[in-house]
């Protein structure tokens, strides 16, 4: 049986993102937003035709806020740095700089791959599932996933302002996608 080691990162292999939402009696002044992890890498061990091992670690501080939606206003240069700052403060990014992701178990299903394991996000561990959706395009396979997180799970106290008018909704949905050339 062959195994092999794949590992992907930010610099060509594709993107790590959050998407968040806003709510509150204040939502229409704030924006939507999707974050980039600019800093990550992805280490998929294999067996034969199947995954056995996947390890996942972002560097909190490498967020760049990439686009809003929504706002009063639209989202520019000064902004975009502000909510950077606002979600470098709510990971308490000095203090928990990176976030990483072991599975325990990996189950074929039609898409893909189903992952369970655990994540750790700003110092606390939780069992988490990740649904990964793995498509051959015959010189690469290409890797994409959605997977909705509670910030209050890992104790992150999501964003607000205006005394909770405007506030971050507490779920926010982690995406996943990226390339693996074959050999």
């Amino acid at each position: 049986m062959t195994t092999a080691t794949w590992t992907l990162d930010a610099s060509d292999d594709g993107q790590l993102a959050v998407r968040t939402d806003v709510t509150g009696r204040a939502a229409k002044m704030g924006h939507r937003l999707t974050i980039a992890v600019t800093s990550w890498t992805a280490t998929v061990e294999w067996s034969g035709e199947a995954p056995t091992a996947v390890t996942l670690v972002a560097e909190v501080s490498s967020l760049e806020v990439v686009h809003g939606e929504g706002g009063l206003t639209p989202l520019i240069g000064p902004e975009k740095i502000v909510a950077k700052a606002n979600a470098l403060k709510s990971f308490e990014a000095d203090r928990y700089p990176s976030i990483r992701f072991v599975s325990e178990e990996i189950t074929a299903v039609d898409s893909g791959f189903r992952l369970a394991g655990t994540a750790e996000i700003h110092g606390v561990s939780r069992e988490i599932t990740v649904d990964v959706t793995a498509t051959d395009l015959g010189d690469r396979w290409h890797i994409e996933s959605e997977t909705i997180v509670r910030q209050s799970d890992y104790k992150i106290t999501p964003y607000s302002q205006m005394f909770g008018a405007m506030k971050v909704v507490d779920e926010v949905t982690v995406t996943f996608d990226a390339d693996y050339r074959k050999p």
